[in-house]
Formats: C-alpha cells, structure tokens, sequence
C-alpha cells in the first residue's frame, strides 16, 4: 500500500522504520514511468518497508524544505532521518538495491 503524503502528515508518517518517499508532480513523464515501478515494490515489500507519495504541486513546503530541485525524487528514511535520496527514473533492479541497504 502507497500512503498519500501531504506537508502537514510527511513528517508524522515517516517518523519510525524504514520509509521510501516519491516526491512527484502529474505533469512529470519520468514520474509517470517511475510509478508503476514504485507501485510493484510496494507490493512486494510493504512488510518489510512504507511507501508513500507527494504531489509536489499540492504540497510544495516540504519539497522545498528537504532542498528537492528536479523529480522524480525519491526520499528514504530509517527512524526520521534521511539516509538516501534517488533523483531520476530508476528501474526495478536499482531501486530494489537501494531500499535493500537500510532494512
């Protein structure tokens, strides 16, 4: 399951555990690509892993906030701290690699 992020609920939601964020607008190709390929692993991980998605359109504080110039930007977080930052389209594979490093 992919959680609907907004700036008022990101920082509550990505408090504990290991969380994966996209930070994404509708008008972006590469975040309409990237998305079936998030949609796929959280499905397969959301056990072990929260996923969640921001419209950065809707929600533009916390993507200014956190510094995020271009999109796709994929955020991770391991107990309120950021770990990792992914920025552009990455596969399947790739992606997988990434999160497998903070769990």
């Amino acid at each position: 399951m992919i959680k609907e992020l907004t700036d008022q609920n990101f920082e509550a939601e990505t408090a504990k555990g290991v969380t994966f964020t996209d930070f994404w607008a509708t008008w972006c190709g590469p975040c309409r690509m990237q998305s079936p390929v998030i949609d796929q692993l959280a499905d397969e991980m959301s056990d072990k892993i929260q996923f969640g998605k921001m419209d950065i359109d809707q929600n533009p504080g916390t993507a200014q906030e956190l510094g995020i110039m271009s999109i796709p930007t994929m955020v991770i977080k391991k107990d309120g701290k950021i770990v990792d930052t992914v920025v552009g389209y990455h596969d399947k594979t790739q992606l997988e690699q990434i999160i497998n490093q903070y769990l």
